[in-house]
């Protein structure tokens, strides 16, 4: 159960990354994920599904896993952003370990689902990595 002072300011931030709202600002999509994946104490793996205008149409936690690891399945992320008709996704993951440093099995993660998605014509714009007071874009160090 999260605070109530968090539970408030992850209403906000949902306000700044509505569905139909253009993602003027990584810095809402960042504290957005953070709040919503950075306290949780298993990791959870979740998707941001963009339109052609970079429009939020779906923000999605696809896969949960342990402490330390959770299983991403390429195909289910291709059949989700087909689903949602996305033109582009954010990538996103939280680290329990309080660490947002990508590790090797995320950078190869990220390429993976960057080859699967082209295959259908969907971007990958970023990968955050979140924990409960940081967070990590891949796209803000060169990564992408």
């Amino acid at each position: 159960m999260m605070a109530p002072v968090v539970q408030q300011a992850l209403a906000w931030l949902e306000g700044q990354v509505q569905r139909g709202d253009a993602l003027t600002s990584p810095q809402a999509v960042r504290s957005y994920l953070r709040l919503r994946l950075g306290a949780r104490p298993h990791e959870v793996f979740a998707v941001v599904f963009l339109d052609a205008q970079n429009q939020v149409i779906d923000i999605q936690e696809l896969f949960r896993g342990t402490l330390t690891q959770t299983s991403v399945y390429p195909r289910e992320v291709v059949i989700e952003a087909l689903a949602r008709n996305a033109a582009a996704v954010i990538l996103a993951h939280n680290h329990p370990s309080g660490t947002a440093e990508p590790s090797r099995a995320d950078q190869a993660l990220t390429q993976t689902l960057k080859s699967a998605l082209a295959l259908v014509d969907v971007r990958v714009l970023d990968h955050c990595i979140v924990t409960r007071s940081n967070a990590f874009r891949f796209a803000e160090h060169g990564l992408m």
